[in-house]
């Protein structure tokens, strides 16, 4: 019987960056979950500016209501794991493990913006009033993504409403005990913003740590290697 997995994809992005790795779970008979959340992706015309972290935890939530989903393996990608974490939080009884991807794991009361340095948080904001006020615009594409990729990417990235990196995590029931996998992408951007996260989870007794030779991406740039290394994961778990 395979796994369930359901994604909680990163900033700019949506469910459409995971189409390399459906093959690949089906393949190995898995079921693979990649909803958009709203205002980005096939949703991108529901785009506004009150649109925050709330408004993606409630849109994961709902996939799991509707589709019935139990015993999920959740993934929060990037940004993703500010969200993964309020879905944990919500649906203990359906989610039974969380890995993290090159993510940002918070805790009760912490916004994306809280883990960034000074610098890159005033780029952030500026960005965003430079425009209209609440849209922040793509991060670049890690260098060694490949041209085709980069291709395919880049019209399909759209802005990021201000507020989802603002809003504070928000925990219905307190801190999270489900078991917690931490997987660093090694080939790390100048700013490394996920460093901190990973050398925590591998000091901590509680996470299991694992590591990618990929940059920020690996569905993306390196979708066998992260479907193997999932597999590990979930095994090791079972």
């Amino acid at each position: 019987m395979g796994a369930t997995f359901l994604v909680c994809h990163g900033a700019w992005s949506a469910g459409w960056a995971w189409k390399k790795m459906h093959p690949l779970m089906t393949a190995a008979g898995h079921r693979l979950v990649t909803p958009s959340y709203t205002g980005l992706g096939e949703r991108a015309h529901l785009a506004n500016p009150s649109i925050d972290l709330e408004t993606h935890i409630q849109d994961i939530l709902n996939v799991i209501k509707y589709e019935d989903l139990r015993d999920i393996v959740l993934i929060g990608h990037s940004y993703g794991g500010m969200v993964a974490t309020g879905v944990a939080d919500r649906a203990r009884d359906q989610v039974n493990q969380l890995i993290y991807l090159d993510a940002f794991v918070p805790e009760e009361g912490q916004c994306l913006l809280d883990f960034l340095n000074a610098f890159e948080r005033q780029r952030m904001l500026q960005l965003a009033k430079s425009g209209d006020g609440w849209r922040v615009p793509p991060n670049p594409t890690p260098p060694d993504t490949p041209p085709a990729d980069v291709e395919w990417l880049a019209p399909r990235r759209v802005d990021m409403p201000l507020k989802c990196f603002e809003r504070p995590l928000k925990l219905h029931g307190g801190e999270l005990t489900l078991p917690r996998s931490y997987i660093y992408a090694t080939r790390v951007s100048p700013v490394d913003a996920f460093g901190p996260f990973a050398a925590r989870a591998r000091s901590d007794s509680n996470w299991r740590y694992f590591e990618i030779d990929a940059s920020h991406s690996p569905h993306v740039t390196a979708p066998e290697a992260l479907m193997a290394l999932l597999e590990k994961v979930v095994a090791e778990r079972g």
